[in-house]
């Protein structure tokens, strides 16, 4: 059923998620005390046919006491099954939760670069579909195999104390009923492979979709879109489909098979009954144990099934899983510093791509505002990149304070800079948790300064509920001038050491953003600041002045003549 390489595949990634040896025994112990308790039903059936028809039954207990007792036994059954139930499904969702953390913990380590071309709808596949089938096949299936196998081999015993006959006859017909269900179930796994890719696809759909909804309907896209969706989920449907079919045509076949083993059985033990070497009440307890066998042989054919699909899916998270992580933590710690910069020869391409930049040079002093220039797609964002490790460059190397940055942490080198952006990332949460991302631990004051030094405070206030008003995904409850504004007294509150504003004034009219310059020139001259601009009332902040072209930077010489 399972491979070395998919059992390797498994074990290598569930080691520190799969629950505690202790757990895993409580619940196989819960599991085996209710199998044993399944075991003596079928011997109390057979004492009880005794009791009524034999004058002398072999056990010196009346039918009354008997359906007691087994009454008893069922009672028991049904508390050992309640709390199997409970354990193992709190255990289940102890483990997705493990899981999920575990998976969102690497998605966040991982470089910029990685999701450059994934959509967001496949990640968000593996936190659900893939890390729930995980879950669900440990503690519900998994851990079964222990009380099916204890059924199966319990049952063969008991018979064999019946009828030795019989219970040879089962243990040669069992192996046939397993080679027929695996040569029947070789096409789940691929197609279990399929199911979870189209899940992905969908999902990506769905959620691409609902983010740029003011794009779709702004060009009236609505149809498109939604038929896009529509053949997604319809192909996703025709999997599970084809899928279900599968599984659907196991269940009862295996069923079947498992049932003809009992008439089989019969079939060679009629004689025995009718000469009377088989008694009636022994005849019953064969049959009940026949049934009780049959259930844990079909629940073997689904099992292989869900190993096939879960296969799949370790297989996609193992690969996720190999994608190497940022190490935020190690490196020569930066404490508070100049923020003096230093780019030397530094050459960078994207994959499949020319060079963006080729032997850049560019010198930064503590205190000194510089302006950066140029058509789009020059590179300047791509600089700024390089500058903050979200991408690392091919030759060269950068230096903050005269430190390589490829020495540094990567967490006190991001402490150090502060990024407002042309496109401002928000949260759909409080205007003071928004602010709070610049500075966790901040006080309230502190918060209140940020935003006076931003000038954001006088339009915080006019919010319904000043800074504790909810902005919507995205800020979009806010204005851009509004955004960019709590995006820089975010950036304030973190304190840096360097301040980059990308295209930060391209959403304010041409007085917005003369007001705003004139607003923030005070803080400005109080760090080191690298403005990427086109708009020649942000460029005249600068001391320098250079534009971006062909992979190189050239002074422009005064910034008034642009």
């Amino acid at each position: 059923m399972f491979s070395r390489n998919s059992w390797h595949t498994y074990k290598k990634l569930f080691s520190d998620v799969t629950p505690s040896a202790g757990v895993l025994m409580i619940i196989v112990l819960l599991m085996v005390l209710e199998t044993a308790i399944s075991l003596t039903s079928p011997w109390l059936a057979g004492r009880f046919t005794d009791s009524l028809l034999s004058p002398s039954p072999a056990l010196k207990l009346s039918s009354k006491q008997l359906l007691v007792i087994w009454l008893l036994v069922l009672a028991v059954k049904g508390i050992l099954s309640f709390f199997n139930s409970y354990f193992t499904g709190k255990t289940s969702q102890k483990m997705l939760t493990k899981m999920r953390v575990k998976l969102y913990d690497h998605l966040q380590m991982l470089p910029i670069s990685y999701y450059h071309d994934k959509k967001h709808g496949k990640i968000l596949a593996f936190l659900t579909n893939d890390a729930a089938i995980i879950s669900t096949f440990v503690t519900s299936t998994l851990v079964r195999l222990i009380p099916i196998l204890i059924i199966i081999c319990g049952a063969l015993v008991c018979i064999y104390f019946i009828n030795p006959i019989a219970a040879i006859l089962a243990a040669l017909l069992i192996p046939i009923f397993f080679i027929i269900s695996k040569l029947l179930g070789r096409s789940i796994r691929g197609l279990s492979r399929s199911m979870i890719e189209q899940y992905s696809k969908t999902l990506a759909i769905a959620d691409e979709n609902l983010a740029t909804l003011p794009l779709i309907k702004s060009f009236s896209r609505e149809e498109n879109e939604s038929r896009k969706f529509r053949d997604s989920s319809n192909r996703l449907l025709e999997l599970t489909t084809d899928y279900l079919k599968i599984q659907s045509f196991l269940g009862p076949l295996t069923r079947f098979l498992a049932t003809l083993i009992i008439f089989i059985i019969l079939w060679f033990l009629s004689n025995q009954l009718a000469s009377g070497e088989l008694g009636a009440a022994d005849m019953v307890s064969l049959i009940l144990y026949g049934t009780l066998i049959t259930q844990p042989i079909s629940g073997l054919a689904d099992l292989y099934g869900q190993v096939q699909h879960t296969i799949g899916a370790t297989e996609r998270l193992n690969q996720l899983f190999s994608n190497i992580t940022e190490q935020t933590k190690t490196g020569v710690v930066l404490s508070q510093g100049r923020g003096e910069i230093e780019c030397t020869d530094i050459t960078f391409g994207y994959p499949g791509c020319d060079n963006t930049l080729t032997q850049l040079n560019l010198k930064i002093e503590a205190g000194e505002t510089v302006a950066i220039t140029g058509k789009n797609g020059a590179g300047k964002s791509t600089l700024i990149h390089l500058l903050i490790r979200f991408i690392e460059p091919q030759q060269g190397v950068i230096r903050f304070d005269a430190r390589n940055i490829q020495e540094l942490s990567l967490s006190s080198l991001r402490q150090q800079i502060g990024l407002v952006q042309q496109q401002v990332l928000l949260q759909n949460t409080t205007v003071v948790d928004n602010i709070l991302f610049g500075k966790a631990n901040a006080s309230f004051e502190e918060i209140e300064l940020a935003a006076r030094q931003a000038h954001a405070s006088d339009f915080i206030r006019k919010l319904p509920y000043g800074y504790d008003t909810v902005i919507g995904d995205q800020g979009v409850k806010l204005s851009g001038g509004q955004k960019q504004r709590l995006a820089l007294a975010r950036v304030l509150l973190k304190d840096p050491a360097v301040l980059i504003l990308d295209e930060a004034t391209a959403m304010f009219d041409p007085a917005g953003e003369t007001a705003f310059i004139e607003e923030c020139k005070q803080l400005l001259q109080q760090k080191i600041v690298i403005i990427i601009s086109h708009r020649p009332a942000s460029l005249a902040l600068a001391d320098t002045v250079y534009r971006l072209q062909d992979g190189r930077l050239f002074t422009i010489d005064p910034p008034s003549t642009l």
